[in-house]
Protein backbone atom coordinates (compact mmCIF):
# COMPACT_ATOMS: atom_id res chain seq x y z
CA UNK A 1 0.00 0.00 0.00
CA UNK A 2 1.24 3.80 -0.62
CA UNK A 3 2.19 5.66 2.16
CA UNK A 4 0.99 9.29 2.21
CA UNK A 5 3.76 12.57 2.36
CA UNK A 6 3.19 14.01 5.80
CA UNK A 7 2.25 17.48 3.28
CA UNK A 8 -0.67 14.94 1.85
CA UNK A 9 -2.03 13.81 5.10
CA UNK A 10 -2.38 16.83 5.95
CA UNK A 11 -4.50 18.08 3.18
CA UNK A 12 -7.04 14.72 3.94
CA UNK A 13 -7.02 16.30 7.51
CA UNK A 14 -7.23 19.08 6.50
CA UNK A 15 -10.53 18.42 4.60
CA UNK A 16 -12.08 16.63 6.98
CA UNK A 17 -11.31 19.20 9.65
CA UNK A 18 -13.22 21.85 7.09
CA UNK A 19 -16.09 19.94 7.04
CA UNK A 20 -17.02 18.97 10.42
CA UNK A 21 -16.85 22.89 11.35
CA UNK A 22 -18.90 23.45 8.08
CA UNK A 23 -22.32 21.88 7.46
CA UNK A 24 -22.70 23.92 4.37
CA UNK A 25 -20.41 24.42 1.19
CA UNK A 26 -17.64 23.06 -1.04
CA UNK A 27 -14.22 23.55 -0.22
CA UNK A 28 -11.13 23.77 -2.59
CA UNK A 29 -7.75 21.66 -2.18
CA UNK A 30 -5.05 24.15 -3.28
CA UNK A 31 -2.08 21.46 -3.91
CA UNK A 32 0.77 22.66 -6.33
CA UNK A 33 1.67 20.32 -9.54
CA UNK A 34 3.89 17.70 -8.74
CA UNK A 35 2.13 17.51 -5.26
CA UNK A 36 0.75 14.28 -5.81
CA UNK A 37 -3.44 15.37 -6.06
CA UNK A 38 -4.16 11.89 -7.98
CA UNK A 39 -2.98 10.39 -4.21
CA UNK A 40 -4.76 12.91 -2.10
CA UNK A 41 -7.69 12.40 -4.46
CA UNK A 42 -7.18 8.28 -3.91
CA UNK A 43 -7.41 8.34 -0.32
CA UNK A 44 -10.25 11.00 -0.17
CA UNK A 45 -11.90 8.43 -1.90
CA UNK A 46 -11.22 5.51 -0.15
CA UNK A 47 -11.30 6.90 3.39
CA UNK A 48 -15.07 7.89 2.37
CA UNK A 49 -15.93 4.46 1.41
CA UNK A 50 -14.17 2.71 4.66
CA UNK A 51 -15.85 4.91 6.94
CA UNK A 52 -18.90 5.46 5.09
CA UNK A 53 -19.44 2.13 2.65
CA UNK A 54 -22.22 2.92 0.34
CA UNK A 55 -21.19 6.39 -0.46
CA UNK A 56 -20.89 6.96 -3.75
CA UNK A 57 -18.35 9.08 -5.30
CA UNK A 58 -17.91 11.03 -8.72
CA UNK A 59 -14.32 12.37 -10.05
CA UNK A 60 -14.62 14.25 -12.64
CA UNK A 61 -11.96 16.44 -14.79
CA UNK A 62 -11.71 17.69 -18.39
CA UNK A 63 -9.00 15.25 -19.76
CA UNK A 64 -8.20 11.66 -20.44
CA UNK A 65 -4.45 11.52 -19.09
CA UNK A 66 -5.70 12.79 -15.69
CA UNK A 67 -8.65 10.17 -15.61
CA UNK A 68 -5.90 7.40 -15.95
CA UNK A 69 -3.45 9.03 -13.80
CA UNK A 70 -5.84 9.46 -10.79
CA UNK A 71 -7.41 6.10 -11.72
CA UNK A 72 -3.72 4.15 -11.63
CA UNK A 73 -3.03 6.21 -8.33
CA UNK A 74 -6.37 4.36 -6.80
CA UNK A 75 -5.64 1.20 -7.84
CA UNK A 76 -2.24 1.88 -6.47
CA UNK A 77 -3.71 2.42 -3.06
CA UNK A 78 -6.41 0.48 -3.35
CA UNK A 79 -6.51 -2.41 -5.41
CA UNK A 80 -9.82 -4.24 -4.71
CA UNK A 81 -11.41 -0.75 -5.31
CA UNK A 82 -14.45 -0.91 -6.65
CA UNK A 83 -14.19 1.39 -9.96
CA UNK A 84 -15.34 2.43 -13.19
CA UNK A 85 -14.64 4.64 -15.60
CA UNK A 86 -16.70 6.95 -17.95
CA UNK A 87 -14.95 8.53 -20.95
CA UNK A 88 -15.13 8.06 -24.39
CA UNK A 89 -12.09 9.10 -24.89
CA UNK A 90 -10.23 6.27 -22.83
CA UNK A 91 -13.08 3.40 -24.49
CA UNK A 92 -14.32 2.38 -21.21
CA UNK A 93 -18.31 3.41 -20.56
CA UNK A 94 -18.54 2.25 -16.48
CA UNK A 95 -21.71 3.44 -14.49
CA UNK A 96 -23.34 2.18 -11.44
CA UNK A 97 -20.41 1.33 -9.81
CA UNK A 98 -19.41 2.61 -5.79
CA UNK A 99 -16.63 4.61 -7.21
CA UNK A 100 -16.43 6.34 -11.17
CA UNK A 101 -13.71 8.56 -12.81
CA UNK A 102 -15.36 10.21 -15.29
CA UNK A 103 -14.34 13.01 -18.16
CA UNK A 104 -16.94 15.71 -17.70
CA UNK A 105 -17.57 16.19 -21.63
CA UNK A 106 -18.78 12.07 -21.68
CA UNK A 107 -20.76 12.49 -18.92
CA UNK A 108 -22.22 15.76 -18.40
CA UNK A 109 -26.09 14.63 -20.18
CA UNK A 110 -26.14 11.59 -18.32
CA UNK A 111 -27.25 12.02 -14.93
CA UNK A 112 -30.21 9.85 -15.27
CA UNK A 113 -27.28 7.08 -15.29
CA UNK A 114 -25.31 8.48 -13.14
CA UNK A 115 -28.06 8.85 -10.38
CA UNK A 116 -27.65 9.09 -6.61
CA UNK A 117 -23.56 10.93 -5.67
CA UNK A 118 -22.85 11.85 -2.45
CA UNK A 119 -19.19 13.34 -3.24
CA UNK A 120 -17.91 15.08 -6.35
CA UNK A 121 -14.41 15.73 -6.72
CA UNK A 122 -13.58 17.73 -9.44
CA UNK A 123 -9.18 17.81 -10.31
CA UNK A 124 -8.23 21.07 -12.31
CA UNK A 125 -11.36 22.73 -10.63
CA UNK A 126 -10.12 26.10 -12.24
CA UNK A 127 -12.19 24.86 -15.10
CA UNK A 128 -15.54 25.06 -12.83
CA UNK A 129 -16.89 28.67 -14.57
CA UNK A 130 -18.27 30.97 -12.32
CA UNK A 131 -21.61 30.32 -15.11
CA UNK A 132 -24.49 28.55 -13.60
CA UNK A 133 -24.84 27.28 -17.40
CA UNK A 134 -20.88 26.01 -17.60
CA UNK A 135 -20.86 22.17 -18.58
CA UNK A 136 -19.64 21.38 -14.93
CA UNK A 137 -22.35 23.81 -13.74
CA UNK A 138 -25.31 21.91 -15.24
CA UNK A 139 -24.25 18.48 -13.66
CA UNK A 140 -23.32 19.81 -10.23
CA UNK A 141 -27.15 21.50 -10.31
CA UNK A 142 -28.76 17.98 -11.56
CA UNK A 143 -26.90 15.72 -9.58
CA UNK A 144 -27.68 17.99 -6.29
CA UNK A 145 -31.33 17.90 -7.58
CA UNK A 146 -30.91 13.93 -6.92
CA UNK A 147 -29.09 14.21 -3.80
CA UNK A 148 -29.29 17.48 -2.26
CA UNK A 149 -26.56 16.85 0.67
CA UNK A 150 -24.02 16.20 -2.17
CA UNK A 151 -20.45 17.88 -1.53
CA UNK A 152 -18.02 19.02 -3.67
CA UNK A 153 -14.50 18.75 -3.16
CA UNK A 154 -12.07 20.76 -5.57
CA UNK A 155 -8.66 20.36 -6.49
CA UNK A 156 -5.97 22.90 -8.45
CA UNK A 157 -3.01 24.22 -8.04
CA UNK A 158 -3.85 27.60 -9.70
CA UNK A 159 -7.60 28.51 -7.49
CA UNK A 160 -8.29 31.73 -9.95
CA UNK A 161 -10.07 32.73 -13.37
CA UNK A 162 -9.65 35.06 -16.04
CA UNK A 163 -12.24 37.69 -15.44
CA UNK A 164 -13.67 36.13 -12.10
CA UNK A 165 -10.62 36.42 -9.89
CA UNK A 166 -10.47 33.21 -7.18
CA UNK A 167 -12.73 30.39 -8.15
CA UNK A 168 -14.52 31.26 -4.74
CA UNK A 169 -15.58 35.24 -5.77
CA UNK A 170 -18.96 35.76 -6.90
CA UNK A 171 -22.47 34.58 -5.37
CA UNK A 172 -22.73 32.09 -7.87
CA UNK A 173 -19.65 30.30 -7.33
CA UNK A 174 -19.78 26.70 -6.64
CA UNK A 175 -16.27 26.86 -4.31
CA UNK A 176 -16.80 28.65 -0.72
CA UNK A 177 -13.42 28.29 0.84
CA UNK A 178 -9.44 27.47 0.09
CA UNK A 179 -7.00 24.99 1.47
CA UNK A 180 -3.70 25.48 1.26
CA UNK A 181 -1.38 22.69 2.87
CA UNK A 182 1.69 23.33 1.05
CA UNK A 183 3.61 25.68 -1.25
CA UNK A 184 5.40 25.00 -4.33
CA UNK A 185 8.55 26.60 -2.36
CA UNK A 186 7.75 24.14 0.63
CA UNK A 187 7.47 21.37 -1.86
CA UNK A 188 11.31 22.46 -3.64
CA UNK A 189 12.69 22.89 -0.08
CA UNK A 190 11.46 19.66 1.12
CA UNK A 191 13.23 17.57 -1.96
CA UNK A 192 10.04 17.11 -3.23
CA UNK A 193 9.84 19.27 -6.12
CA UNK A 194 13.04 20.15 -8.30
CA UNK A 195 13.67 23.91 -8.88
CA UNK A 196 13.26 26.28 -11.94
CA UNK A 197 15.83 28.48 -13.71
CA UNK A 198 14.47 31.35 -15.62
CA UNK A 199 16.94 33.14 -18.32
CA UNK A 200 15.95 36.02 -20.14
CA UNK A 201 16.68 35.81 -24.03
CA UNK A 202 18.36 37.48 -26.66
CA UNK A 203 15.46 37.32 -28.91
CA UNK A 204 12.39 38.49 -27.66
CA UNK A 205 8.89 37.75 -29.56
CA UNK A 206 7.01 40.94 -28.59
CA UNK A 207 2.98 41.42 -27.64
CA UNK A 208 3.06 45.05 -28.71
CA UNK A 209 -0.22 45.90 -29.93
CA UNK A 210 -1.64 42.05 -29.80
CA UNK A 211 -5.27 41.89 -29.46
CA UNK A 212 -7.16 40.51 -26.59
CA UNK A 213 -10.62 38.79 -26.34
CA UNK A 214 -12.00 37.91 -22.58
CA UNK A 215 -8.38 38.59 -21.33
CA UNK A 216 -6.71 36.65 -23.24
CA UNK A 217 -4.44 37.40 -26.48
CA UNK A 218 -5.74 36.75 -29.71
CA UNK A 219 -4.36 33.12 -31.08
CA UNK A 220 -4.49 33.87 -34.69
CA UNK A 221 -2.67 37.52 -34.09
CA UNK A 222 -0.10 36.13 -31.96
CA UNK A 223 0.47 33.00 -34.32
CA UNK A 224 0.71 35.53 -37.17
CA UNK A 225 3.26 37.62 -36.03
CA UNK A 226 5.21 35.08 -33.95
CA UNK A 227 5.37 32.14 -37.03
CA UNK A 228 8.07 33.61 -38.99
CA UNK A 229 11.11 32.23 -40.67
CA UNK A 230 13.23 34.93 -38.70
CA UNK A 231 11.30 34.49 -35.42
CA UNK A 232 11.91 30.70 -35.83
CA UNK A 233 15.33 30.42 -36.71
CA UNK A 234 16.68 32.77 -33.83
CA UNK A 235 14.32 31.09 -31.41
CA UNK A 236 15.55 27.68 -32.36
CA UNK A 237 19.18 28.74 -32.41
CA UNK A 238 18.93 30.20 -29.26
CA UNK A 239 17.38 27.44 -27.38
CA UNK A 240 20.09 25.02 -29.22
CA UNK A 241 23.17 27.24 -27.81
CA UNK A 242 21.68 28.16 -23.95
CA UNK A 243 19.59 24.15 -23.78
CA UNK A 244 22.66 22.36 -25.42
CA UNK A 245 23.64 20.23 -21.94
CA UNK A 246 20.23 19.62 -20.97
CA UNK A 247 17.86 16.37 -22.67
CA UNK A 248 14.13 17.07 -22.83
CA UNK A 249 13.17 20.24 -24.44
CA UNK A 250 9.81 20.89 -24.27
CA UNK A 251 8.39 23.76 -26.57
CA UNK A 252 4.90 25.84 -25.99
CA UNK A 253 3.87 27.35 -29.27
CA UNK A 254 0.78 29.48 -30.41
CA UNK A 255 -0.71 27.70 -32.63
CA UNK A 256 -0.51 24.30 -34.54
CA UNK A 257 0.84 25.85 -37.68
CA UNK A 258 3.88 27.62 -35.24
CA UNK A 259 4.28 24.30 -33.70
CA UNK A 260 4.95 22.39 -36.85
CA UNK A 261 7.21 25.51 -38.16
CA UNK A 262 9.52 25.43 -35.41
CA UNK A 263 10.30 21.45 -35.23
CA UNK A 264 10.86 21.87 -38.68
CA UNK A 265 13.14 24.13 -38.16
CA UNK A 266 14.65 22.31 -35.00
CA UNK A 267 15.06 19.03 -37.78
CA UNK A 268 16.75 21.18 -40.08
CA UNK A 269 19.50 22.68 -37.48
CA UNK A 270 20.23 18.53 -37.11
CA UNK A 271 17.65 18.34 -33.86
CA UNK A 272 14.99 15.13 -33.43
CA UNK A 273 12.05 17.36 -32.66
CA UNK A 274 8.19 16.54 -33.45
CA UNK A 275 5.27 18.42 -33.22
CA UNK A 276 2.08 17.80 -31.03
CA UNK A 277 -1.47 19.06 -31.06
CA UNK A 278 -4.96 17.50 -30.33
CA UNK A 279 -5.05 16.73 -34.14
CA UNK A 280 -2.95 13.78 -33.68
CA UNK A 281 -4.44 10.19 -33.14
CA UNK A 282 -4.17 8.31 -29.79
CA UNK A 283 -1.33 6.23 -31.49
CA UNK A 284 0.34 9.08 -33.22
CA UNK A 285 0.84 10.82 -29.51
CA UNK A 286 1.71 7.76 -27.86
CA UNK A 287 4.09 6.86 -30.07
CA UNK A 288 5.44 10.94 -30.40
CA UNK A 289 5.39 11.40 -26.21
CA UNK A 290 7.14 7.85 -26.41
CA UNK A 291 10.40 9.07 -28.33
CA UNK A 292 10.16 11.94 -26.60
CA UNK A 293 10.25 10.42 -22.85
CA UNK A 294 13.61 7.93 -24.62
CA UNK A 295 15.23 10.62 -25.55
CA UNK A 296 14.58 9.74 -29.79
CA UNK A 297 13.25 13.00 -30.30
CA UNK A 298 15.19 16.04 -28.28
CA UNK A 299 12.32 18.62 -28.94
CA UNK A 300 9.26 17.97 -28.67
CA UNK A 301 6.74 21.31 -29.74
CA UNK A 302 2.80 21.45 -28.61
CA UNK A 303 -0.03 23.62 -28.93
CA UNK A 304 -2.18 23.29 -26.13
CA UNK A 305 -2.52 19.87 -24.67
CA UNK A 306 0.49 19.69 -22.62
CA UNK A 307 -0.14 22.32 -20.15
CA UNK A 308 -1.87 20.25 -18.07
CA UNK A 309 -1.95 16.71 -16.61
CA UNK A 310 2.14 15.82 -18.17
CA UNK A 311 4.30 14.25 -16.16
CA UNK A 312 7.99 13.62 -17.61
CA UNK A 313 10.22 14.23 -14.65
CA UNK A 314 13.16 13.70 -16.45
CA UNK A 315 11.97 17.17 -18.28
CA UNK A 316 14.94 19.92 -17.77
CA UNK A 317 14.05 22.60 -20.74
CA UNK A 318 11.08 24.62 -20.99
CA UNK A 319 10.73 27.14 -23.91
CA UNK A 320 7.35 29.67 -23.46
CA UNK A 321 6.66 30.64 -27.48
CA UNK A 322 3.28 31.62 -26.28
CA UNK A 323 2.62 34.38 -24.65
CA UNK A 324 -1.08 34.26 -21.80
CA UNK A 325 -2.08 36.69 -19.68
CA UNK A 326 -3.51 33.88 -17.81
CA UNK A 327 -1.40 33.41 -14.28
CA UNK A 328 -3.20 29.65 -14.04
CA UNK A 329 -2.11 28.40 -18.02
CA UNK A 330 1.43 30.17 -17.25
CA UNK A 331 2.03 28.45 -13.70
CA UNK A 332 0.34 24.83 -15.52
CA UNK A 333 2.92 25.13 -18.03
CA UNK A 334 6.15 26.21 -15.84
CA UNK A 335 5.21 23.37 -13.50
CA UNK A 336 5.67 20.79 -16.04
CA UNK A 337 9.66 20.92 -15.50
CA UNK A 338 9.59 20.46 -11.52
CA UNK A 339 9.45 16.83 -10.64
CA UNK A 340 12.13 14.96 -9.64
CA UNK A 341 14.34 12.16 -10.86
CA UNK A 342 17.63 11.23 -11.12
CA UNK A 343 20.08 12.40 -13.69
CA UNK A 344 18.00 15.74 -13.77
CA UNK A 345 21.07 18.26 -14.39
CA UNK A 346 21.79 19.86 -10.98
CA UNK A 347 18.37 19.20 -10.38
CA UNK A 348 16.53 21.73 -12.16
CA UNK A 349 14.55 22.78 -14.93
CA UNK A 350 15.89 25.63 -17.08
CA UNK A 351 12.67 27.76 -18.92
CA UNK A 352 13.68 29.75 -21.50
CA UNK A 353 11.08 33.01 -21.96
CA UNK A 354 10.87 34.41 -25.42
CA UNK A 355 7.38 36.46 -24.54
CA UNK A 356 7.28 37.46 -21.25
CA UNK A 357 5.00 35.15 -19.04
CA UNK A 358 7.95 35.85 -16.03
CA UNK A 359 7.68 39.52 -16.07
CA UNK A 360 4.15 39.61 -16.69
CA UNK A 361 3.11 37.22 -13.76
CA UNK A 362 6.08 37.24 -11.11
CA UNK A 363 7.66 33.87 -9.63
CA UNK A 364 5.68 31.07 -9.67
CA UNK A 365 5.85 30.85 -5.46
CA UNK A 366 4.40 33.92 -5.39
CA UNK A 367 1.33 34.64 -8.69
CA UNK A 368 -0.95 37.64 -7.84
CA UNK A 369 -4.23 36.02 -9.00
CA UNK A 370 -6.22 37.63 -11.43
CA UNK A 371 -8.66 40.77 -10.35
CA UNK A 372 -12.03 39.97 -10.74
CA UNK A 373 -13.80 41.32 -14.38
CA UNK A 374 -14.53 45.55 -14.35
CA UNK A 375 -13.41 45.76 -10.84
CA UNK A 376 -9.84 45.62 -10.67
CA UNK A 377 -7.52 49.13 -11.00
CA UNK A 378 -5.09 49.96 -13.71
CA UNK A 379 -3.35 46.28 -13.83
CA UNK A 380 -6.52 44.64 -14.49
CA UNK A 381 -6.22 42.52 -17.75
CA UNK A 382 -10.49 42.59 -18.43
CA UNK A 383 -13.37 44.88 -17.81
CA UNK A 384 -16.75 44.49 -18.41
CA UNK A 385 -18.99 46.39 -21.14
CA UNK A 386 -21.21 48.41 -19.80
CA UNK A 387 -23.96 47.87 -22.22
CA UNK A 388 -23.97 43.76 -22.86
CA UNK A 389 -21.68 42.93 -19.83
CA UNK A 390 -19.08 40.82 -21.84
CA UNK A 391 -15.85 40.46 -20.15
CA UNK A 392 -13.24 41.41 -22.86
CA UNK A 393 -9.71 42.90 -22.58
CA UNK A 394 -8.94 45.83 -20.84
CA UNK A 395 -6.75 47.33 -24.61
CA UNK A 396 -10.02 47.01 -26.08
CA UNK A 397 -11.62 49.58 -28.16
CA UNK A 398 -14.56 47.94 -28.71
CA UNK A 399 -17.02 45.42 -26.83
CA UNK A 400 -16.79 42.55 -29.61
CA UNK A 401 -20.06 41.45 -28.82
CA UNK A 402 -22.38 44.56 -28.90
CA UNK A 403 -19.87 46.80 -30.44
CA UNK A 404 -19.79 49.90 -27.33
CA UNK A 405 -16.83 51.79 -28.17
CA UNK A 406 -14.35 52.27 -24.82
CA UNK A 407 -12.34 55.60 -24.44
CA UNK A 408 -8.83 54.94 -23.69
CA UNK A 409 -5.41 53.62 -25.07
CA UNK A 410 -3.71 50.21 -25.23
CA UNK A 411 -2.03 49.83 -22.78
CA UNK A 412 1.87 48.35 -23.37
CA UNK A 413 2.61 45.34 -22.21
CA UNK A 414 5.97 45.38 -19.73
CA UNK A 415 9.40 44.79 -20.77
CA UNK A 416 11.32 41.93 -20.25
CA UNK A 417 14.20 41.57 -17.88
CA UNK A 418 16.41 39.23 -15.52
CA UNK A 419 13.43 37.66 -13.70
CA UNK A 420 13.76 34.51 -11.14
CA UNK A 421 10.62 32.61 -12.12
CA UNK A 422 11.41 30.63 -8.23
CA UNK A 423 12.10 33.84 -6.49
CA UNK A 424 14.67 32.29 -4.40
CA UNK A 425 17.42 35.06 -4.81
CA UNK A 426 17.29 36.52 -1.56
CA UNK A 427 19.55 38.22 0.73
CA UNK A 428 20.70 37.42 4.76
CA UNK A 429 20.58 39.48 7.18
CA UNK A 430 21.91 38.89 10.78
CA UNK A 431 18.49 39.71 12.45
CA UNK A 432 19.43 42.07 16.01
CA UNK A 433 15.35 41.98 17.10
CA UNK A 434 12.29 42.78 15.81
CA UNK A 435 8.78 45.07 16.56
CA UNK A 436 5.89 44.07 16.40
CA UNK A 437 2.64 47.04 16.17
CA UNK A 438 -0.74 47.25 14.63
CA UNK A 439 -1.33 49.49 11.62
CA UNK A 440 -4.03 50.35 9.05
CA UNK A 441 -3.80 49.65 5.80
CA UNK A 442 -4.07 52.20 3.30
CA UNK A 443 -5.83 50.37 0.64
CA UNK A 444 -8.74 48.57 3.15
CA UNK A 445 -8.58 50.51 6.38
CA UNK A 446 -8.31 47.26 7.68
CA UNK A 447 -5.95 47.06 11.24
CA UNK A 448 -3.19 44.52 10.64
CA UNK A 449 0.04 42.89 12.00
CA UNK A 450 3.23 44.76 11.17
CA UNK A 451 6.72 43.01 12.14
CA UNK A 452 9.68 45.20 11.67
CA UNK A 453 13.35 43.00 11.58
CA UNK A 454 16.19 45.07 12.50
CA UNK A 455 19.90 44.31 11.68
CA UNK A 456 22.59 45.86 12.11
CA UNK A 457 23.17 49.77 11.39
CA UNK A 458 23.79 49.65 8.03
CA UNK A 459 21.06 47.31 6.89
CA UNK A 460 17.44 48.03 6.01
CA UNK A 461 15.05 47.53 8.43
CA UNK A 462 12.80 44.28 7.03
CA UNK A 463 9.10 45.09 7.37
CA UNK A 464 6.62 42.53 6.71
CA UNK A 465 2.45 42.82 7.33
CA UNK A 466 0.06 40.06 8.39
CA UNK A 467 -3.44 40.62 7.22
CA UNK A 468 -4.94 38.56 9.50
CA UNK A 469 -8.42 40.36 9.89
CA UNK A 470 -8.92 40.70 6.19
CA UNK A 471 -11.82 38.47 5.11
CA UNK A 472 -11.61 34.95 3.28
CA UNK A 473 -8.54 33.72 1.63
CA UNK A 474 -5.94 35.85 2.61
CA UNK A 475 -6.79 36.66 6.41
CA UNK A 476 -6.55 32.64 6.34
CA UNK A 477 -3.10 32.59 4.89
CA UNK A 478 -1.66 35.42 6.75
CA UNK A 479 -2.91 33.72 9.86
CA UNK A 480 -1.32 30.41 9.08
CA UNK A 481 1.81 32.55 8.48
CA UNK A 482 1.61 34.58 12.05
CA UNK A 483 1.19 30.68 14.03
CA UNK A 484 3.66 29.15 12.10
CA UNK A 485 6.27 32.23 12.87
CA UNK A 486 4.83 32.00 16.85
CA UNK A 487 5.23 28.51 17.36
CA UNK A 488 8.88 28.79 15.93
CA UNK A 489 9.34 31.86 17.78
CA UNK A 490 8.68 29.70 21.30
CA UNK A 491 5.12 30.84 22.10
CA UNK A 492 3.49 27.33 23.29
CA UNK A 493 -0.21 27.99 22.84
CA UNK A 494 -0.02 29.59 19.29
CA UNK A 495 -3.32 28.19 18.57
CA UNK A 496 -5.05 29.88 21.13
CA UNK A 497 -3.83 33.04 19.00
CA UNK A 498 -7.12 33.30 17.11
CA UNK A 499 -9.09 34.68 19.81
CA UNK A 500 -6.69 37.43 21.12
CA UNK A 501 -7.03 41.05 19.90
CA UNK A 502 -4.23 42.71 17.71
CA UNK A 503 -2.62 44.23 20.13
CA UNK A 504 -2.72 41.64 22.74
CA UNK A 505 -1.16 39.42 19.50
CA UNK A 506 1.48 42.31 18.83
CA UNK A 507 2.50 42.38 22.71
CA UNK A 508 2.90 38.00 22.55
CA UNK A 509 5.37 38.44 19.68
CA UNK A 510 7.34 41.78 21.16
CA UNK A 511 7.74 38.93 24.16
CA UNK A 512 8.77 36.53 21.44
CA UNK A 513 12.12 34.79 20.46
CA UNK A 514 13.41 36.60 16.73
CA UNK A 515 14.68 35.09 14.44
CA UNK A 516 18.55 35.28 14.66
CA UNK A 517 18.71 35.74 10.60
CA UNK A 518 16.11 36.66 7.79
CA UNK A 519 16.32 35.89 3.92
CA UNK A 520 14.69 38.15 2.02
CA UNK A 521 13.93 39.95 -1.45
CA UNK A 522 13.39 43.54 -2.63
CA UNK A 523 9.54 43.67 -4.45
CA UNK A 524 9.72 47.42 -5.49
CA UNK A 525 9.09 49.52 -2.62
CA UNK A 526 8.62 46.29 -0.48
CA UNK A 527 10.52 43.42 1.15
CA UNK A 528 9.51 39.98 0.90
CA UNK A 529 10.89 37.66 3.67
CA UNK A 530 11.89 34.55 2.10
CA UNK A 531 13.04 32.43 5.56
CA UNK A 532 14.12 32.60 9.05
CA UNK A 533 16.12 30.49 10.94
CA UNK A 534 16.38 30.79 15.04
Amino acid sequence: MMELRPYQQKAIDMLYDWFRENKAGNPVLCMPGGSGKSVIIAELVRGALKSWPKTRVLMLVHSKELIAQNADKLRKLWPCAPLGIYSASIGKRQLGRPITYAGIGSVAKRVKHIGHIDLCIIDEAHSVSVSESGIYRKLLSDLTAINPAMRVVGFTASPYRLGQGMITDGDSAIFSDILEPVTILDLVNDGYLAPLRSKVTSHRLDTNGIHKRQGEYMASEVEERFNTSDHNSAVVDEIMRIATDRKHWLIFCSGVAHSEAVAECFRASGIAAESLDASHSKTERERKLAEFESGRIKALCNVGILSTGYDLPALDCIAFLRPTMSPGLYLQMAVRGMRIVEGKKDKDCLVLDFVGNVSRHGPVTDITPPKKGGKGGGDAPVKTCPDCSEIVAAAAKECPACGHLFPGVEKQPPRLHNDDIMGIEPQEMACTGWKWSVQKSSKSGIDMLVCKHYGALSDPSITEYFCIMHPGYPGRVAFRALMDLASHAGIADSDKMLSLSLDTLAGAMNGANPPSKVRYKKEGKFFKVISRSW
